[in-house]
This record gives structure tokens, C-alpha cells and sequence, in this order.
């Protein structure tokens, strides 16, 4: 089963995915990366300066194949 790496972005963190996780598919993978973006923003994105979250999907051999951003954006009317 192909090994896929997430690799998240936030602000200035960086946090590169060492381990993978096996996935029947690039489908798959793709789905679980949009929960896990939509997760990560959740916790993430009311509480500082971050304003996008990014997973970078890569294969077994590095290589990104997937890149999916949550970005929230806020502007005031006054």
C-alpha cells in the first residue's frame, strides 16, 4: 500500500511528517488531508497570528503531489 507524508504549515510553524501513513490511494489520501487541514485550522486559526494552514502531501519518493490550503480571512466593516 503506497506510504503518503503530510507535511503542515501554519503561520511561521512547520511541522514535516517523518512517519507516513499508508493509503490505498491518492483519493484516499487526498481526503484525509482536507479533514486534516480542516481540524488543524480549526484549532489553529482563532488563536493567533496564522491566518492559512497548509498540508503538502508527498509520495513515498518525496515528491508533493497534493497541496491543500484553509485560509480564513477577516475583515472589518467600521
Amino acid at each position: 500500500m503506497p506510504r503518503f507524508y503530510f507535511d503542515i504549515r501554519a503561520g511561521s510553524s512547520f511541522v514535516p511528517d517523518c512517519e507516513a501513513i499508508e493509503f490505498p490511494d491518492l483519493d484516499t489520501a487526498e481526503r484525509e488531508a482536507v479533514k486534516a487541514a480542516a481540524d488543524i485550522a480549526r484549532g489553529w486559526l482563532p488563536k493567533g497570528d496564522a491566518r492559512k494552514v497548509t498540508i503538502d502531501v508527498r509520495n513515498e519518493q518525496g515528491e508533493r503531489v497534493l497541496t491543500i490550503t484553509v485560509t480564513m480571512h477577516i475583515e472589518r466593516s467600521t
